[in-house]
């Protein structure tokens, strides 16, 4: 490893205030407010994730993000045209193509960027036409890297929760293909991100890998601004992140 890692960025995703919002409706919480608080607990960037069926995140707080954050936005996206056409519209710094199914809870994998090629290679070059970074959010898996470098996505983001949700020996067997995917990356080209389930516990590994440049965490955190407040958790996570990383590139003495 490097003994001088490249900076890691914290990408906040504020997607579940807005659930808890929505879950009584009215305005309250306000993820557009958390998105500001987290900028000031030092948030690289803000994600949110605009769904077909708008469970949490609506079209307007996507207008106010992009009116209000001083900080970069990632939209989360699925590859539809409805999705393209909004973010054509507001022209996010970034644009990150996700799966996405009415009836899941979450995002449960990684988008077959290969199997999907046909499809995905006019969206990913509207959104780079237009100045909009496109990242792929992916499964550590080499076909799907390539087949991300073929399509010209100069992003990915490795999908964490396989690894995050696993315990023990089945962990450190998700891990070791992030650090062959995030590997691989450099190989090929591609700027690496990670995400999805990372908590305090988890987080160290990946933040530790030098090819990793940004990770984007959402619902931990903002689970633990119940107990902690936003700002305390936002802290606690980036601490773990840039201990983790000084860590990695700390040369080992003989």
């Amino acid at each position: 490893m490097s003994e001088h890692p490249l900076p890691l960025r914290l990408g906040v995703n504020i997607d579940h205030v807005a659930t808890i919002r929505n879950a009584r409706g009215g305005v309250f919480p306000d993820p557009v407010e958390a998105a500001k608080l987290s900028e000031q607990a030092g948030a690289d960037g803000i994600t949110a994730h605009l769904r077909e069926d708008r469970r949490h995140i609506s079209d307007k707080d996507i207008e106010r993000l992009i009116e209000k954050l001083s900080v970069p936005l990632n939209f989360e996206m699925a590859p539809t045209s409805e999705m393209l056409e909004i973010a054509l519209k507001h022209q996010p710094h970034a644009a990150c193509l996700v799966p996405e199914k009415r009836e899941e809870r979450t995002t449960e994998g990684g988008l077959d960027v290969a199997g999907g090629f046909n499809h995905l290679k006019p969206i990913v070059d509207k959104l780079r036409n237009a100045g909009i970074r496109v990242s792929l959010f992916i499964e550590p898996d080499p076909v799907q890297m390539d087949a991300a470098v073929a399509l010209g996505a100069p992003v990915i983001e490795l999908h964490t929760g396989a690894y995050c949700d696993a315990r023990q020996v089945e962990r450190r067997q998700h891990l070791d293909r992030i650090i062959s995917a995030a590997a691989h990356s450099a190989e090929v080209g591609l700027e690496c991100h990670a995400g999805h389930g990372l908590t305090y516990d988890t987080v160290g590994a990946v933040a530790a890998l030098p090819e990793v440049l940004e990770l984007n965490i959402g619902h931990f955190l903002i689970g633990e601004a119940i107990f902690s407040g936003l700002e305390s958790a936002i802290k606690r996570m980036r601490a773990r992140m840039d201990t983790a990383r000084a860590e990695a590139g700390t040369p080992k003495s003989t």
